[in-house]
């Protein structure tokens, strides 16, 4: 995770969002949402709602002058690029609008357009220290996380385009582009041998060769790839398996959901059950040999992270697989439910506050955020939808998407 506190510098127009179209549409968004968080202390109305929309609006609007999408590279695709692309996204889906769809795609064109050919013929967004991990330094590579990060809001565009008739004609030629590249995108990791099924399911390694500065080819590590690399953290799995599901959606193709339902398969196989009703599950397990030191130790160390934040993905993808009827059943996700809001939070609405999923001391370098709430539940539980709706700000980066994804309702 990259946090950041990004402000708004000024305020814009309300005139997309606050519409007699998107008034009509929010109204009924807010009655839904409503009905399910209407005890004391997170009440959710139209004035809140309307409230969330206008400071929301403020805030990517001015932090989308950053222009990000056109300079970063690698992994920060992922942190800097796609919490403005989902946030535009979801924002068509709250105001009906299209100017969010013009910004997605404005944006989309400028880091897509960025990629340099590479030794294999595919497009990368390549940097130094690309892989982003300690365990595999020193490269000039891209990134999986990255691109899958910004190209899911991408894949949806076009999945709302080939839905919605009266976007075609304007958006059909992007979102045409969009899938073309998602699509090749999954095959450059996939022939890069960054692929492995293992004995609980399958996991994405991050590789361990790169682009030569002097050659201009591959270092030396690439005869090895199909053995060597390092897989991935928990969380980034889980954001790569979510685009996944999103490219299944999309297009009915088989793999795309099988190899996410394989990595799922791995993820619920990491989770354990403590004091016979909580889940906890480590920030990064050795999945086979490439993991493993010559005697027998794992690269990486093991345990529960500090950050809470990392959990929040994880949680958002389960949340994710279980609506597309991938692996994790009703009970896994009533003991999620039961491990955030019984175990994790102080019990307090205002001013809620989470511990780690473990119950561990606070890290210094994260005092704010041992655990957090774990926004992928909020559809299943109307507690934590009081929590979020009383201590949400949604003016803030973490808010970029998210505000308009619950006013939405999605």
């Amino acid at each position: 995770m990259k946090p950041l506190n990004l402000r708004p510098s000024h305020r814009v127009n309300r005139r997309e969002l606050l519409g007699l179209t998107a008034a009509a549409a929010l109204a009924g968004i807010v009655r839904r949402v409503a009905s399910q968080t209407t005890q004391p202390g997170g009440e959710w109305t139209e004035t809140t709602a309307r409230d969330w929309l206008s400071r929301w609006q403020a805030n990517i609007v001015a932090d989308s002058k950053h222009r990000y999408c056109d300079s970063e590279m690698g992994e920060e695709l992922g942190w800097l690029v796609s919490p403005f692309l989902n946030g535009f996204y979801f924002g068509y889906l709250a105001a009906r609008d299209t100017v969010w769809l013009d910004r997605l795609v404005d944006w989309s064109d400028a880091w897509a357009r960025r990629g340099v050919m590479e030794p294999d013929g595919y497009l990368g967004w390549p940097k130094d220290d690309g892989a982003s991990t300690e365990v595999v330094p020193g490269l000039h590579t891209d990134n999986m996380l990255g691109e899958a990060m910004a190209l899911k809001p991408m894949v949806m565009l076009t999945n709302i385009v080939r839905k919605t008739p009266e976007l075609k004609t304007r958006y059909a030629e992007p979102a045409r582009r969009y899938l073309e590249l998602a699509e090749k995108t999954f095959a450059k990791w996939d022939s890069r041998g960054c692929w492995r099924v293992t004995n609980t399911g399958g996991v994405w390694i991050v590789p361990e060769f790169g682009i030569d500065a002097k050659t201009g080819g591959w270092t030396d590590g690439y005869p090895h790839r199909a053995t060597a690399g390092f897989s991935h953290p928990a969380n980034k799995q889980n954001a790569i398996a979510q685009w996944l599901l999103a490219l299944a959606d999309v297009t009915g193709k088989p793999i795309y959901r099988e190899r996410a339902s394989l990595w799922f398969a791995a993820m619920k196989s990491r989770m354990r059950l403590r004091d016979g009703k909580y889940l906890e599950w480590n920030y990064w397990d050795a999945a086979g040999p490439w993991d493993l030191k010559p005697d027998g130790s794992p690269r990486h160390w093991v345990g529960v992270h500090p950050n809470g934040g990392y959990y929040g993905i994880d949680v958002e993808a389960i949340a994710d697989a279980f609506s597309h009827g991938l692996v994790f059943e009703q009970a896994d996700m009533d003991r999620l439910i039961v491990t955030n809001r019984d175990f994790m939070w102080n019990q307090k609405i205002s001013g809620a506050r989470f511990r780690r999923i473990d119950g561990g001391p606070s890290d210094p370098r994260w005092p704010d955020s041992p655990g957090v709430l774990w926004t992928g539940l909020l559809r299943y539980d109307t507690t934590l939808r009081r929590i979020f709706v009383a201590n949400h700000k949604p003016d803030d980066w973490s808010g970029m998407a998210l505000s308009p994804r619950f006013v939405v309702g999605q």
